[in-house]
């Protein structure tokens, strides 16, 4: 085994990279990166993105935690990720351990890695990566001679199916958290105390949620009994982090060497969403819904473009049409692309906020380009039971309008497998879809295009659909052959999910604490990349259930009694149980909760966030 000095390290990597694809990924060296002498900061922390360069490298969350660690003198932060297949072959085969690529050092060797897990299916590479690093998986197996082991992202919001692997959770927003984590743990070492005592000082710290702090009980049927703290100083609910106003925006991106899935400037215009979509595990957990000012995000662009030379821009949040200032937004950045003459990448827009002032505005950013609109479901009466109220009138005109503006490409997204949805929902897609070419085609003859994107529904944790059971895969067949059936000779193109794919995200993402020996075999059988469809292999995910002595059909298939203790219900993401059951009552008689910017409807984020009291910065709504 090679020794694991950096110089050391660099050697051994520079002998085998002639020898994988893309070698770029495992350099550094990007324009606008950061390296601090090891010796000259208290703290060094690796950020850690459980996926390939490519994907991990234009993650806006790793890259403002990057800038915002490496502003304090005593930290550095430093990045690594997944190696690919031939890469991952490679090191084993020389003994070389997981390294960060700004100082080319194991990951062994810094005090805090810190993991991002923005989906569920990046958890097997999230264990290869410790492996890698040449650390215990679990907690419990470490000591305080290794790292610390935080993770945060979107898929924490229920951390119990990797919690024996983690140290701390950062529930929520990270921006301050993070900082106030690294603080703790100095003091910590600077006082000498036992790994036990780190544990709890980062329990105390709000938003961190430390796992071995809490014990579970289960029923004799397999169902969660109670979570209940076994240290004075565990919160018996963890309140996820949230920052009342937003931090100031990147502008100091990396540069990649190698092509990456995003070469932009990207802007959070904004954070949150009230719609109230009952699917939408974002849209309630992002809550309140927070703005950047039109001055501040145009600025963040300029000031971005001129520190990195990309030629394209984008605007990041859950629903941009439904900024209050969007159509000045909009102006600003038609003068942006003149001054530029940079490209603007638009995110999918909502139905409902469509105007012709905001087709007329947008003309001059992507003329000719394509249109992403999402209804989701292929009936009027599904979509008031998903609280998606659009009409199919509505629709077709936005459809119209848009091909009257000259764009020729529109891209409808869907989902099957909704609750209540029946096969005349699914066979209403394609009717819905073929009208929609038909508008487009009365305008733009046989230029007009369609293609239709149908994904799986998944009951997901702190939704109103989160009682509800994932629908058996064979019945998705069904209705995917329906489709494939119903857009039979009409020239309109459909892509769609994988059903095991979405069934593994269903398992992972309602688990309990005993999904870790189920990830833990997956990944002891070679599961790698199970986002990735050529590596995915449901074979293995059964074999682990097996192994695990669990039953799969338990975490998918079962609907979940509106009493019952969930995996996840010691975490509070801001709305209320109580209105999450009473929103899925209201699904289940087709009742629809109008946009909450209209009125107030209590679902807790206010009351337990007392000091968020938040107005659109330019003025117009305001959470009350």
């Amino acid at each position: 085994m090679p020794e694991t000095q950096p110089e050391t390290l660099q050697r051994w990597v520079e002998r085998i990279l002639p020898t994988v694809a893309k070698p770029g990924r495992y350099v550094g060296g990007e324009l606008n990166q950061t390296i601090k002498p090891w010796d000259s900061v208290h703290t060094h922390l690796a950020l850690v993105f459980p996926d390939i360069y490519d994907l991990g490298q234009s993650n806006l969350g790793i890259a403002l935690l990057y800038d915002i660690l490496n502003q304090r003198d005593d930290i550095a932060a430093e990045r690594a990720f997944s190696p690919w297949i031939d890469m991952e072959a490679a090191m084993r085969a020389a003994e070389i351990p997981l390294f960060s690529l700004e100082s080319k050092r194991a990951l062994s060797e810094f005090e805090i890695i810190g993991v991002s897990l923005p989906y569920e299916t990046l958890y097997t590479n999230f264990l290869n990566i410790l492996d890698l690093a040449h650390l215990p998986l679990y907690s419990r197996e470490r000591t305080k001679e290794h790292p610390l082991v935080i993770a945060g992202g979107q898929a924490v919001y229920n951390p119990e199916p990797v919690a024996p692997f983690v140290d701390a959770f950062v529930i929520g927003e990270g921006e301050d958290a993070i900082l106030e984590v690294v603080d703790v743990y100095q003091a910590w070492q600077d006082a000498g105390e036992t790994r036990e005592k780190l544990l709890v000082r980062l329990g105390g710290i709000p938003g961190v949620y430390v796992p071995s702090l809490y014990d579970i009980s289960y029923h004799n049927d397999g169902r969660v009994n109670q979570i209940n703290p076994n240290n004075p100083a565990a919160k018996q609910t963890v309140d996820k982090r949230i920052m009342a106003a937003f931090p100031p925006p990147l502008t100091r991106f990396m540069v990649p060497n190698v092509e990456v899935v995003h070469e932009r400037v990207s802007v959070e215009i904004m954070r949150g969403c009230t719609r109230g979509c009952r699917f939408c595990h974002a849209g309630m957990v992002n809550r309140p819904i927070r703005e950047r000012s039109v001055d501040e995000i145009l600025s963040a662009l300029r000031s971005g473009l001129e520190q990195t030379g990309y030629e394209e821009v984008s605007l990041l949040s859950l629903s941009s049409s439904d900024h209050s200032q969007i159509i000045a937004l909009i102006k600003g950045l038609s003068d942006l692309l003149c001054e530029r003459q940079v490209n603007i990448s638009l995110p999918s827009l909502r139905i409902e906020s469509f105007s012709d002032e905001l087709m007329n505005e947008l003309q001059a950013l992507s003329p000719g380009g394509g249109f992403t609109l999402a209804p989701e479901a292929g009936t009027e009466r599904l979509r008031n039971v998903i609280n998606k109220p659009i009409s199919d009138d509505e629709l077709l005109a936005t459809a119209r309008s848009i091909f009257q503006h000259g764009w020729k490409t529109i891209k409808l997204y869907f989902m099957i497998g909704h609750p209540q949805e029946t096969m005349e929902d699914v066979a209403a897609i394609t009717e819905l879809s073929r009208k929609v070419l038909q508008e487009g085609r009365k305008i733009a003859g046989g230029r007009a295009r369609l293609h239709v994107g149908v994904s799986t529904f998944i009951p997901k944790p702190h939704t109103p659909f989160q009682w509800a059971a994932f629908e058996d895969p064979e019945i998705i067949r069904q209705k995917l052959n329906l489709l494939h059936e119903g857009f039979h000779g009409a020239k309109i193109k459909m892509t769609w999910n994988d059903p095991q794919a979405s069934l593994l995200e269903a398992w992972l993402s309602r688990g309990d604490r005993r999904i870790a020996d189920v990830i833990f075999h997956a990944w002891q059988n070679g599961a790698r990349f199970d986002a990735w469809s050529e590596h995915f292999n449901s074979d293995i995910w059964q074999k682990a259930f097996e192994q695990a002595g669990l039953d799969p059909d338990f975490y998918s298939k079962r609907e979940r009694e509106l009493d019952e203790t969930l995996p996840w219900d010691h975490i509070n993401a801001g709305v209320r149980k109580s209105f999450l059951k009473r929103d899925y009552e209201w699904s289940l008689a087709g009742k629809i909760r109008p946009d909450c910017r209209d009125q107030c409807y209590s679902c807790g984020i206010l009351s337990t966030f007392s000091e968020l009291r938040l107005t659109a910065p330019d003025g117009g709504w305001k959470c009350p």
